[in-house]
């Protein structure tokens, strides 16, 4: 019985002694999203470039940010040449297709066929094996000697636009990217459901 009541006093104590050293995080001293100022800030997404800490269902706290970045960066810049392509494709056809011309840009796939689809999937796959020199997984794309390589960067810069510019210049050039790709993203997306749902032309 001694021993219990000597437990419990030490334990009384331990409760109420001040504590030091330990940092804690609640919901009012944590830092909160700039964009979304109800949730708390994905830690993972701060300092980036192009970050507004926009990250609702916590992808960074869950998947390496690194090839989440590669991944919004890739899509963007193929975005960015679908929406110039799709609303090309209603107006210009390659001189062997001239005879399948369609208004409808949706239709364009189902009219060259499968074997010219597979073209551009098989080129695309290949490319992305050979930029990544085998390593296209979340798992290794970043490791070995890529595990300095900046997200979106391939060394291709045949215009010279980065060349002698600043690091502040180039992070400029790069924010620029990142939100025409978001906004060519939201474009795309916006063309292909209007031809789906109104069943007309875009233009």
């Amino acid at each position: 019985m001694m021993k219990l009541a000597l437990l419990s006093l030490v334990s009384s104590a331990a409760a109420f002694a001040p504590v030091s050293n330990v940092k804690t995080t609640t919901a009012l001293s944590a830092e909160m999203s700039k964009s979304m100022p109800f949730l708390v800030q994905p830690p993972a997404t701060v300092g980036l470039i192009g970050s507004s800490e926009f990250d609702p269902l916590n992808f960074s706290g869950n998947f390496d940010i690194k090839w989440l970045q590669e991944s919004e960066i890739k899509h963007g810049r193929v975005a960015m040449l679908a929406a110039a392509g799709f609303i090309a494709s209603q107006f210009v056809n390659f001189p062997m297709y001239a005879d399948m011309h369609v208004d409808d840009s949706n239709m364009a796939p189902s009219v060259v066929g499968v074997s010219a689809m597979l073209q551009i999937v098989c080129a695309a796959g290949v490319e992305e094996w050979r930029t990544n020199k085998g390593k296209v997984t979340m798992v290794d794309m970043f490791t070995g000697e890529n595990a300095n390589r900046t997200p979106g960067d391939f060394g291709f810069d045949p215009m010279g636009m980065c060349k002698g510019k600043s690091e502040a210049e180039v992070n400029s050039m790069k924010l620029k990217e990142i939100k025409n790709g978001r906004l060519a993203m939201l474009a795309i997306g916006g063309m292909i459901h209007h031809n789906f749902v109104t069943g007309e032309a875009l233009f």
